[in-house]
């Protein structure tokens, strides 16, 4: 290693160490030693800190127990005390470095400063990511669409070069966070954030570009993310610093970019980032560190070339990265999926209420229909295109495979959300027949028309369903009359489809499907997917795996063949035993569909609701991803996701997607929906349609006004109170266990 850089790694970790207990004493003199303090949203205190030691901050005089930690890190302690993995007293020193930053923004969360606010633009930074955004990401990390991760610390030299680089990245679906500050060309102290800022740049999780802070310092909350993986989906435990960082390393795929000359803190902050595998790609002359055994990567490499930084940064970290792009004027990719086109910055609009819009998708057959084709249907549309504003919208998307069965007409169609949000200028709400698109000034500019439409759903739904779509023929219509006349057939057609999938049940299928994606994070956990059960992060169905597997026969979703029924009210066969013993490498010997009390599905962290149950009440409460309050189990679900997710069996725990709620097989074996004595308001609003219905159809139509949420009670006493008072039908069923 660069002697240069290990005397500047530990000069910082004595600097940052020092500041940390001065920050810490003054803030144990004002509040006390025993003062509480937690990140918000998080069930892992002081992350870095607790994965690393399994020492849980919950104080100031617990920040003093770690900061000792890091103190015993930057001294020459005899070599069986020191941190491992041990590469010298530099490595010990960066992670010394993150212990330190860690307290030093605790310290500033107890003091109002974070997030912090840019002096310059007034923009407010993300700060902390918290663990429902994580879970929230769940998805996104495991089914390709967010390949990687990329934290870029500093300036680059002019604000062109900073977007160039940043829109670069989001065109490959990276997720990236920016912190600390640099000098431009000009010799002005700046920042990435300010740089895209004053280019107009949207930043957000949405975007996929995070602003963390103005610091180096703020990176941490970058790794501090990355570590947490590991405890979430992983199921490392914390203390176990080797699976943790081994973790890291594997599978979760990131890398740096710093840009700007560096300073001591952040090579310092660099040297803790090594243990985590990840190399850093530099736009300034440095030496190479090749910490051989931790990290295969160089650390920091000479790069000037901002035009090739990017695709340098993904050779060193074996990123490959493939872009499926329509032939359109405009950038495209996910990550352009949360932009927003406000009023003022709309060229024109379909649909919204304002003007008749419907998506359609048909089934054809092959020699119905032109590949490729995109027809436009109307009058004077070139003209009423040109002047802008409102026109309605009819598009009618004609498919025709060997492999195309009617029951994945519906999955297409959910598709074209994400075809029109991904070009850059391009927003798109709803399905069906309550469609709302907008174009923005910017696009037109650019050189987007009506044809392009057109174009992006026939080269995507081409590239994201080649093996069932042999053809694609898109036709849009433009006059009123026309639109809403094929409105009316398409209504139609929608309705039998749902009454057809309505029909659809577990006794009806001898096969259900896997959903493997989660193996790259929870490699123990497997999802079983049913008719009357659909994936717990909501995202897959009975029809998405069987269209999937269709697609790639070799992907993450499989089928299962059911085999001989073993208990038919538990929900439990011979043949997904089997398939659950040979491919969580023998984790998992057997599941139980309908119940959480005996051998229930595992979970690996992304699920969208968590159901957990209440002995004292007889039944169960369900709280939602992002509900921060508290639960009458005395933990809030942070804490509680804690402890279901990692691809574990949890008898009394299980994490579930949404829509299973109002399932037929929704606990069937332990009672249903009339266990259900607590949920969140929110979850209330969000299902209460459905929800109704099936209390109707199980002859307890004023249940949902029986069930207690966080406004009538959050604690046990309170509930149980509420459950006598209105005579909830679970203090009556037979015991839980």
């Amino acid at each position: 290693m660069s002697k240069l850089i290990a005397t500047a790694a530990i000069n910082a970790a004595h600097g940052l160490f020092k500041t940390a207990e001065e920050m810490l004493d003054k803030a144990i003199a004002e509040k006390g030693k025993d003062f509480v303090f937690e990140f918000p949203d998080t069930a892992f205190y002081l992350p870095q800190i607790y994965a690393m030691t399994a020492f849980p901050v919950k104080t100031l005089a617990d920040m003093k127990v770690a900061l000792e930690m890091a103190r015993e890190m930057l001294h020459d302690a005899p070599e069986d005390t020191l941190w491992k993995p041990y590469l010298g007293e530099a490595l010990d020193s960066g992670m010394a470095t993150l212990f330190c930053e860690e307290i030093i923004l605790a310290m500033r969360y107890l003091n109002g400063q974070e997030p912090a606010t840019d002096p310059e633009t007034g923009y407010v930074y993300n700060g902390f990511i918290t663990d429902t955004i994580q879970r929230n990401l769940g998805i996104q990390l495991v089914d390709g669409r967010m390949p990687g991760f990329a934290a870029i610390i500093g300036a680059a030299p002019d604000d062109d070069t900073a977007a160039k680089i940043v829109r670069e990245l989001q065109e490959k679906n990276i997720l990236t966070f920016l912190s600390g500050t640099a000098k431009d060309k000009n010799g002005n102290v700046t920042n990435v954030t300010q740089q895209l800022l004053r280019k107009g740049v949207e930043l957000g999780w949405d975007t996929y570009i995070v602003p963390l802070g103005p610091d180096t310092e703020h990176t941490l909350y970058a790794l501090d993310w990355s570590i947490r993986a590991s405890m979430i989906f992983g199921g490392n435990k914390p203390g176990d610093y080797k699976a943790n960082l081994k973790y890291t390393k594997d599978r979760v795929f990131a890398f740096a970019l710093v840009l700007g000359e560096l300073d001591d803190v952040k090579w310092s902050t660099g040297a803790g980032a090594i243990n985590f595998g990840y190399p850093a790609i530099c736009d300034t002359e440095v030496p190479v560190i090749h910490p051989t055994g931790v990290c295969t990567y160089e650390h920091v490499e000479v790069e000037l070339d901002h035009d090739k930084i990017v695709q340098r940064a993904f050779e060193v970290r074996g990123l490959k990265v493939t872009v499926e792009k329509p032939p359109i004027p405009v950038s495209y990719g996910p990550a352009f999926e949360g932009e927003r086109i406000r009023k003022e910055d709309m060229f024109i609009e379909f649909g919204g209420q304002r003007t008749p819009a419907f998506e359609w998708v048909r089934t054809k057959e092959l020699e119905e229909i032109e590949d490729g084709k995109v027809v436009l249907v109307g009058t004077d549309i070139e003209e009423r295109y040109k002047a802008g504003g409102r026109m309605p919208l009819g598009i009618v998307i004609d498919v025709a495979g060997r492999k195309m069965q009617s029951d994945f007409e519906a999955i297409i169609e959910r598709k074209l959300h994400h075809n029109i949000n991904e070009a850059q200028g391009l927003w798109h709400m709803g399905q069906r027949d309550i469609v709302w698109m907008r174009i923005s000034n910017q696009a037109y500019k650019d050189g987007i028309t009506l044809e392009h439409i057109g174009t992006i759903h026939n080269t995507m739904t081409h590239n994201r369903f080649k093996s069932i779509v042999d053809k694609v023929q898109v036709t849009l219509y433009f006059d009123e009359k026309d639109v809403l006349e094929l409105q009316e057939q398409a209504r139609a057609n929608y309705k039998e489809r749902d009454h057809r999938l309505a029909g659809l049940t577990d006794e009806s299928v001898e096969t259900y499907y896997s959903c493997l994606l989660c193996q790259s994070f929870a490699p123990s956990h497997v999802c079983v997917i049913s008719p009357e059960r659909l994936g717990l992060c909501g995202a897959y169905n009975w029809l998405d795996c069987k269209a999937a597997y269709e697609i790639d026969p070799t992907g993450g979703n499989q089928p299962i063949e059911k085999s001989t029924v073993l208990d038919e009210k538990q929900g439990r066969w011979e043949g997904v035993d089997k398939y659950l013993q040979s491919n969580s490498a023998g984790a998992v010997e057997s599941l139980n569909l309908y119940t959480i009390m005996d051998n229930p599905m595992t979970s690996c962290g992304c699920f969208e609701c968590i159901v957990a149950i209440i002995p004292e009440a007889n039944g169960i409460m369900l709280v939602q991803r992002g509900h921060t309050g508290e639960t009458p189990v005395g933990m809030k679900f942070s804490t509680l996701a804690g402890t279901v997710g990692g691809g574990t069996q949890n008898p009394g725990f299980m994490g579930i997607g949404v829509n299973f709620i109002t399932s037929r097989k929704f606990l069937y074996a332990d009672g249903g929906i009339k266990r259900i004595v607590w949920m969140t308001k929110n979850l209330k609003e969000r299902i209460a349609e459905d929800f109704k219905q099936r209390c109707e159809e199980e002859g307890v139509p004023d249940l949902m006004d029986k069930i207690a949420d966080e406004t009538i009670a959050e604690d046990s006493e309170k509930l149980m109170e509420h459950l006598a008072n209105v005579g909830h039908p679970a203090l009556e069923m037979d015991p839980m266990f």
